[in-house]
């Protein structure tokens, strides 16, 4: 009823209109849009041009699919033509100051993923829990797999859209559509990492959270080691040095906390898991933010760590600078 009242009026020219027929969408189109295209940043332009390609193609929608479908149409068609563009952010050099970058095991290919806010989660989950849907470790492994691939599986798997809608909103055939769900499932099953996370939010998580805390605002090495798996990742987008295994994890963190360095954490959420922004303190007693780091937990340790640049803080309302105690 909504629809058909605003409807008219939008294609009219009514700006308000438009924005009321669009808003009850507008999250979950931009998770949609994270979810291909693995940038917080690319996905907000994604999704701006969405809504701009639908204001200026509203004459044309017919009604045969509802306004939601037609706009994720509009949207995963937009993020095709950005995966298919290659215009991704290249890598950048270590710029810790002060800090010598331990030897890597491993240059990472992902470097333009960002962090996802939980406060901006929103829209129906059905075939993937919310926290696995938009976790970094699924969201990594999407970006591995083919554009077409990626589409279909977040559409058909996360989404529930059904094999026919699909293939509509991408000019398919239903069986070019399964197959490539087909092999969508095994690329993506051969990429992610088994784990075990307590649940979001949980006394088990919140325990895990507040042991890192401490023992990173301490700068405990030894009981921060006791908290990570033996096979634990640590990458640092978008700086393509990655860190695998427990050795490795206590070179890096070894580098970051040795030398007398002192931080204070803020606890967040980024894509459904533990977060915290770091802050360094400060001769003055200020304290700078240094970045985020995203945690991925496994049972009742900690198999992945994500750091990302201080620049990403906003997104989550947290300051650039704590003031002194």
């Amino acid at each position: 009823m909504v629809t058909g009242e605003l409807l008219p009026r939008a294609r009219a020219g009514d700006g308000e209109a438009f924005r009321q027929l669009t808003e009850p969408f507008r999250r979950e189109l931009q998770v949609h849009c994270y979810r291909m295209l693995g940038s917080f940043q690319d996905a907000e332009d994604a999704l701006q041009d969405t809504l701009l390609a639908a204001w200026q193609a509203l004459d044309g929608f017919e009604g045969r699919a509802s306004l939601r479908t037609w706009l994720y149409r509009i949207a995963t068609n937009r993020c095709l033509n950005a995966r298919r563009a290659a215009s991704r952010r290249p890598a950048k050099q270590w710029d810790i100051p002060h800090i010598e970058p331990p030897e890597p095991t491993g240059l990472g290919d992902i470097v333009w993923l960002e962090p996802f806010p939980d406060a901006l989660l929103a829209g129906p989950e059905t075939g993937y829990e919310q926290h696995e849907a938009v976790s970094l470790a699924f969201v990594t492994a999407l970006q591995v797999l083919p554009p077409r691939q990626v589409a279909v599986l977040i559409l058909r798997d996360v989404l529930d859209f059904r094999a026919g809608e699909v293939a509509e909103m991408l000019d398919a055939s239903v069986e070019s559509v399964n197959s490539a769900l087909k092999r969508a499932r095994t690329g993506l099953k051969r990429r992610l990492r088994a784990s075990d996370p307590p649940p979001a939010d949980s006394p088990a998580e919140h325990a895990i959270a507040e042991k890192f805390t401490r023992a990173w605002e301490s700068a405990d090495l030894a009981a921060l080691l006791a908290l990570l798996t033996d096979d634990v990742f640590i990458s640092m987008p978008p700086m393509p040095l990655e860190y695998e295994g427990r050795a490795a994890a206590e070179r890096f963190c070894g580098a970051i906390l040795n030398g007398g360095r002192r931080f204070d954490l803020v606890p967040t959420r980024a894509n459904g898991q533990s977060a915290f922004g770091t802050y360094l303190r400060g001769a003055t007693g200020v304290r700078h933010g240094t970045g985020l780091y995203v945690l991925t937990l496994s049972g009742d340790r900690i198999s992945g760590m994500a750091r990302f640049e201080n620049t990403v803080l906003p997104w989550f309302g947290l300051p650039r600078s704590l003031p002194q105690r």
